[in-house]
């Protein structure tokens, strides 16, 4: 079931959280919203859900206009970050609890419930109550919930934010997996990148309230539309160097600034992933500030300029603090932006 959102905006008083924001989660498609604290996602989950009327724009589920209707009418479920379980029913009756309300037959619940059961592996859980259960339990019987909706769409905020790092590891190929076996559509909201990254067919990278890009993953770390999604995607994040800064702009005679662009270098900014990057004879002079040793690699922190970047090389690098490198790599991993509005440009 196909979800549109077209130039939906959000404000409480002169505070705009959501800013003309369209975008299309395809039936069957697993959709991710991601971006920082306090830009909009979990709004934007809200305004689809039906919890929040919109300013202004439209919200469309399979071609229907919904943007009126209460979240009853919507036809799909929603996983909160909190699990929202009754402490004092066990993991059975949470999970059918809105299916009582709904006053469907005991053998109807039963058959959903029995479903859920063995698609989480919830089996000898059922009647522990959620003070009972782990974390990633915990998860679970949300996610069952949301299941025996049979709802076609599925919204989840943050669901796997309360997780430690092995669980969130777990719980992201099974939610993943899920999905799939479903088909359902699915709407998750995240600030965290490998979920976005490791999960969507689709990402909306929020800031501000607006879009700074609606693209699949590959694309999204490949080819950063902006300033900001190149600053956000990327574990270290992709170092950047203003040119018209007079010091960093007289490294554009060396390479390879100077081979990658065709024009002059004047009001653009630099860009390059650290994973791209090589240690050479020659290249873009740079100053060793410390180096982390991490196991499969090392991140080597320098300054080029006024500016610090990260050189991610594999294995154990040996170097001194105040030691003297050169930086190059391929012309074809630059990355160019145009300083004043921050927007890609093509060189």
């Amino acid at each position: 079931m196909q979800i549109e959102l077209e130039k939906v905006s959000k404000s409480w008083g002169d505070v705009c959280a959501v800013d003309q924001v369209s975008f299309t989660a395809k039936a069957g498609e697993l959709l991710v919203v991601l971006g920082p604290s306090g830009c909009g996602k979990s709004t934007i989950l809200r305004l689809i859900a039906g919890l929040e009327s919109i300013s202004t724009g439209t919200i469309r589920i399979a071609g229907n206009d919904v943007t009126g209707l209460p979240p009853a009418k919507r036809n799909i479920s929603m996983v909160f970050q909190s699990y929202a379980l009754f402490p004092h029913l066990n993991v059975a009756e949470n999970i059918v609890f809105g299916l009582k309300v709904r006053k469907l037959q005991p053998v109807e619940r039963r058959r959903r419930l029995d479903r859920a059961v063995e698609l989480l592996g919830l089996q000898g859980l059922l009647q522990r109550k959620p003070a009972e259960l782990s974390g990633g339990q915990r998860q679970r019987v949300a996610l069952g919930r949301a299941i025996v909706s049979e709802a076609p769409v599925c919204l989840m905020d943050e669901p796997l934010s309360n997780l430690d790092a092995k669980l969130r590891h777990e719980m992201r190929r099974e939610i993943r997996t899920l999905q799939q076996r479903l088909g359902i559509t699915m709407v998750y909201v995240t600030h965290d990148q490998v979920e976005a990254m490791t999960m969507a067919d689709k990402i909306v990278l929020l800031d501000a309230g607006h879009i700074e890009q609606f693209a699949p993953p590959d694309e999204l770390y490949a080819r950063p539309a902006t300033i900001f999604s190149a600053g956000f995607i990327g574990t270290p994040p992709m170092n950047l160097l203003p040119l018209d800064d007079s010091e960093a702009a007289r490294y554009a005679g060396s390479h390879p600034i100077n081979g990658s662009a065709k024009g002059p270098l004047d009001g653009l900014v630099l860009g390059v992933r650290p994973e791209k990057i090589s240690l050479a004879d020659s290249g873009l002079p740079a100053e060793v500030l410390s180096l982390e040793y991490l196991g499969a690699d090392s991140l080597i922190a320098c300054r080029v300029g006024h500016h610090e970047w990260i050189v991610r090389q594999s294995g154990k690098i040996k170097l001194s603090a105040d030691a003297r490198i050169h930086l190059t790599w391929p012309a074809a991993e630059t990355h160019w932006f145009e300083a004043k509005t921050g927007k890609r440009r093509e060189i």
